[in-house]
């Protein structure tokens, strides 16, 4: 069976950079989607998915600033560390914040001195040449259920590793 629209599909993936090889981001559980309903990755890599079969591994160049944006400087942005909880000062933490009209940003830390934490908004891909290998675990039709919800179904949610957010 191939992928096309309304096919239930599972994949695992990573995210390369080109230049240096290194692996950016990987996802080593398998991620179900409907082809054309759900949306788990950006519509231009899944698009690539369509007449892909179950098994195959797809490796895609992806222009990230197509996804993204193009990296924008404005999104840096530098804070007296006494104004940032302990908990978050650690490189690499997500810290989500507002902008001026109200959307929500998540900023990564990026650096941490004595006296000032340095943030970035911007999605940690921009401005790389990346390449996404894709491997498809499953393509078949989906159940009705899934097709209801627009996606894959967790019949047994496992709770016993969760941590409350309150």
């Amino acid at each position: 069976m191939i992928i096309e629209d309304g096919k239930f599909v599972e994949l695992i993936y990573k995210v390369i950079d080109k230049k240096t090889n290194d692996v950016l981001s990987e996802v080593e559980f398998p991620l179900g989607y409907i082809q054309g309903i759900s949306e788990i990755l950006s519509p231009e890599v899944t698009a690539s998915l369509v007449g892909q079969a179950q098994g195959d591994i797809v490796e895609l160049p992806v222009d990230v600033d197509q996804i993204y944006g193009p990296r924008d400087e404005s999104l840096v942005t530098t804070m007296p560390i006494d104004g940032l909880d302990e908990d978050l000062r650690k490189v690499g933490t997500m810290i989500p914040m507002e902008n001026k009209k109200g959307e929500r940003i998540n900023f990564t830390v990026t650096r941490i001195n004595e006296n000032s934490v340095t943030v970035d908004g911007n999605n940690p891909l921009c401005g790389r040449e990346v390449i996404f290998i894709l491997e498809i675990i499953t393509v078949r039709e989906p159940t009705d259920e899934e097709a209801r919800l627009g996606g894959p179904i967790d019949e047994t949610p496992d709770i016993a590793n969760t941590q409350s957010i309150h």
